[in-house]
């Protein structure tokens, strides 16, 4: 397998995907309409710019190139945004896939590595969460992502596409190699606010809650470099590629840190002091969402790496020298 088509390879994780198949000599065409992704972090690809939703435009890449496989990233991802305006999200991640599956059925294309999500589970059972445990998303975003899980398994069963739905839990980090990191805006996972904090772009840190049922009383979640994310995307497609059945996976560290671990962590790392205040819960915040990734480690061989410090060191490194993202 040779040329690999990355949708939304300009975005945070695409980009440490395209960073990733370049070094291991892939040649890689990146799609994406740059709406929440950056040119700048496109390093070695071909971009072409243009949105999953249209068909035409698909066609020309697929007619251009010839692709072996593909791995789609492309989504908007705000759980918050997901709730008030549900039809942009079924709009854009729903019809971009089914696009996406359209165009690969006509060009004869039969892999796919999905970028899914934790957020399919909802409220778990149970800790760790395991890939046959319920899944009945809180909030459209994941509910989208379930949809089109839904959809993968049917196309393999109609068109023989095959397909490793991954499903990951909070991805942060960056490649501080090729010089790649995240540039969000708005900002709302908690690693960059921090980091935002330290930088003094912010006055504190918001700890929502210190009164959950864990060990220091704050959230609890599973944190994974996105480097280790990355390697993950690539055991998959060569799984697939050697004849590997269709499935999900979930991809975290299997241990789970709280906000409080993740300050000071953050702290020890920068040498700057990061202010936090305790404000109300959010609502819908579960206490502890940890991955099981006995699977992933079983049928793929991966593993994770990287450990919460060195996950911090290279967000640091990005943020401290990328202070207002990319290009500005």
């Amino acid at each position: 397998m040779k040329t690999i088509l990355v949708a939304g390879g300009a975005g945070y994780i695409g980009s440490h995907m395209v960073a990733l198949l370049v070094e291991k000599g892939y040649d890689v065409v990146v799609v994406d309409n740059l709406c929440t992704g950056h040119w700048q972090a496109v390093k070695g690809a071909k971009l072409r710019v243009g949105d999953l939703r249209d068909g035409n435009f698909l066609d020309q890449v697929f007619s251009e190139f010839p692709i072996d496989g593909v791995i789609n990233f492309a989504a908007y991802s705000l759980v918050g945004e997901s709730v008030t305006n549900p039809l942009k999200y079924y709009g854009n991640n729903v019809a971009g896939s089914q696009s996406m599956l359209t165009a690969m059925k006509n060009h004869g294309v039969k892999k796919i590595v999905f970028s899914s999500t934790a957020a399919t589970y909802g409220e778990p059972e149970k800790q760790p969460i395991e890939e046959t445990d319920r899944t009945e998303p809180t909030n459209p975003y994941g509910a989208t992502k379930l949809a089109i899980e839904g959809m993968l398994k049917w196309c393999d069963k109609a068109y023989g596409i095959k397909y490793a739905a991954l499903r990951y839990f909070n991805a942060a980090g960056a490649n501080t190699e090729v010089g790649i990191g995240e540039d969000h805006n708005p900002e709302s996972h908690l690693i960059p606010i921090v980091l935002q904090a330290a930088l003094g772009k912010r006055d504190h840190v918001g700890i929502f809650g210190d009164d959950y049922p864990t060990p220091d009383g704050t959230c609890v979640r599973d944190y994974i470099h996105v480097r280790d994310l990355a390697s993950a995307h690539l055991l998959a497609l060569e799984y697939l590629d050697k004849g590997g059945e269709s499935g999900s996976f979930n991809l975290g560290n299997g241990t789970g840190y709280s906000v409080k671990e993740i300050i000071d962590t953050a702290r020890k790392v920068t040498g700057k002091p990061i202010p936090a205040t305790v404000e109300p819960r959010r609502a819908g915040d579960p206490s502890v969402l940890i991955a099981s990734n006995k699977k992933a480690q079983e049928v793929l061989g991966w593993k994770p790496e990287r450990g919460l410090e060195q996950i911090i060191s290279d967000a640091w490194t990005w943020h401290s020298s990328h202070p207002d993202g990319y290009g500005k």
